[in-house]
This record gives structure tokens, sequence and C-alpha cells, in this order.
């Protein structure tokens, strides 16, 4: 891979968004599994887009991909209609899934050059070669794809999607079953190529991930119910934390998770991250478990994935 980059500004300007969509729907059985969606993302910005297991994450790319058609809702992406132009927006974007899926039984090599011929790529040979050089697979070109680990797997996937030179990069669960170095390297790169004007869209569980992106998209049951940067997403959510610790830990637990005022309660080693909306009644809770405890009560600030977990809790399920 290239060189580590520091995360890159996000971009500014007037050019037009490369994803412009508006109330995008789609329904599956009689169920809305996403429900009027709308989302504009800047050409060269890294976009995050988090939401739960089953939340609409993948359908809402696949329909900005082109890969399914809206049942409601329309828009752009990299100024073609995600309606009439479905095969002309997939040549213009990579799309990187979760699932490893290309020939085990074929080296690395082998695997790009059938990627290629698939975009009928001018100078086949050459791409192949260059991308091989850029993303540090040289080395390994004749390794066999099957013997490869998750992380030169993901460099291998990441490879084929930028091979064809897109304008948009979606990355749906990119890093899951990948160690830490290699998350790290691989959102390196990321950044490097948002720096060059590529425009990333990235769905991902990871918080420490979501915090590196330049806005970030939150999605429950169908419904985007927060977007932003990170520091406006944990604004709006308006909620205040306090960390617990010394005393009786224990006690202090059962007593807050009854307590009103008191919206969370998650053990962090030997302290109690404690979340609350109304911060004077929690506030006032924390008081009174103190005073029986023996506990430390210490503000403390809010984090992503208290405010993720506070969605979660306030969605409504679209599938009941």
């Amino acid at each position: 891979m290239t060189a580590p980059a520091a995360a890159a500004p996000a971009p500014t300007g007037a050019r037009a968004p490369a994803i412009s969509v508006r109330d995008l729907t789609k329904v599956f059985g009689g169920k809305t599994v996403v429900n009027a969606v709308s989302m504009d993302v800047a050409a060269g910005e890294i976009m995050g887009f988090l939401g739960p297991n089953g939340s609409g994450k993948t359908t809402t790319i696949r329909l900005m991909c082109g890969l399914l058609e809206p049942d409601g809702g329309g828009g752009q992406v990299l100024g073609l209609d995600i309606r009439n132009d479905r095969r002309a927006i997939k040549r213009r974007i990579g799309y990187m899934t979760q699932r490893f899926s290309f020939y085990e039984d074929l080296t690395i090599e082998e695997n790009l050059r059938f990627v290629a011929g698939l975009y009928r790529m001018r100078g086949a040979r050459r791409a192949v070669a260059d991308t091989l050089e850029d993303l540090g697979l040289s080395a390994r070109r004749k390794q066999l794809a099957g013997s490869l680990s998750g992380g030169w797997k993901q460099r291998l996937a990441l490879a084929a999607c930028i091979m064809h030179r897109p304008d948009l990069l979606i990355l749906d669960e990119p890093t899951a079953g990948v160690d830490p170095k290699a998350r790290r390297e691989f959102w390196d790169e990321i950044h490097a190529r948002a720096s060059d004007g590529l425009t990333v869209l990235v769905s991902t569980h990871y918080m420490d991930e979501a915090e590196r992106c330049h806005r970030i998209g939150y999605i429950s049951y169908g419904t985007l119910v927060a977007q932003g940067t990170v520091g406006q997403v944990v604004r709006d959510a308006a909620l205040t934390t306090f960390v617990v610790s010394g005393g009786d830990i224990p006690q202090a637990e059962r007593a807050l998770r009854e307590a009103p005022g008191v919206d969370q309660v998650a053990p962090f080693g030997q302290t109690l991250h404690v979340v609350g909306r109304d911060a004077a009644a929690l506030r006032r809770a924390l008081d009174a478990v103190a005073d029986r405890t023996g506990v430390t009560v210490q503000p403390s600030q809010t984090s992503l994935e208290d405010v993720f977990i506070q969605l979660m809790g306030a969605a409504r399920d679209n599938m009941q």
C-alpha cells in the first residue's frame, strides 16, 4: 500500500455532489426496508454509513450503485440517474463487498487479469502491473488467492475495485475479520485516494472507523435518523455522560439500571459508563446511588457509540 496518510480534510467547493438521492424507498414482501432516505455526498468526501445488522445499509447502497431499482424516490450518482442510467453507473464505481468473492484457485495476478477482462480495459496487462505495484502486491502476485490472510485478501479486493479508476468507491463492511494493523493500513489507503479526489461511501460497524470519515449517516430500520460530522451527530444527540468508579460497583450498577433518568449503563473495566437524555434527572440518580454505594461520579464526554446505542433503542422495528 502507499505510505500512511493523515486524515484528509472534508472537500469544499461548488462541485456537484457525487451522490444526491431523495426519498429513496425499497419494499420487499410488503415490508419497507429503505424508507425515504435522502443523502448528499460531496465529490472527494468519505461518507460513513452506519447502522445495525438488518438496518437497510446494504440495500440502500445497492439502490445507489444501480444493482436494485427503487420503488420510490430517485436521484443521481456521478451525475447519472439511478433509475435510467444504472449500467453507466456500474462502470464508474468500484464496489467492495464484505465477502471475499474472487477465485481462490487463481493467483492474485490472475484474479486481477480476470477483472480487467470484465471491464474490457485497454492496456490491461499494464493496468494489472501498475495496480499490483501500487498496492504492494507485486511480490505476492503468483500466490493463490485462497492462501491469503484476511488482510491480504482485503488488499486484493481493493485492488480489483480501483484498477479501472472509478470515480466512486463503495465499501460494504470492508474490514470485517481483519486485524487492527491491516484495518489502519486500509484506512490510510482510503484517505490517500480521497485526497486525490476519489469519493468513498463506506458502511462499517467500527466506531473508530466512523470517526475517520468526513461525515457519517446512521440508518436504523430503514430510516436515516442522523447525519453530519461526528461532532455534529454527538452534539445533536444531546446526551449527558458520567463515569462511575470506586465503591461497590456491582450494587451501583444494579441500582442505576432501575433509576429514572438513566438510559444506558455499561461496564468498562472497573468503571461504569452512565448515559442519559435528562441531565438533571441523571445527576439526581447518580448522587442518590453514590450516597448508598460509595462510588465516585465524574462527568465524561459522550462517545459516538453512546449515541448509536441511544438511536438504536429509540428506533422502531420496520419488520414487526
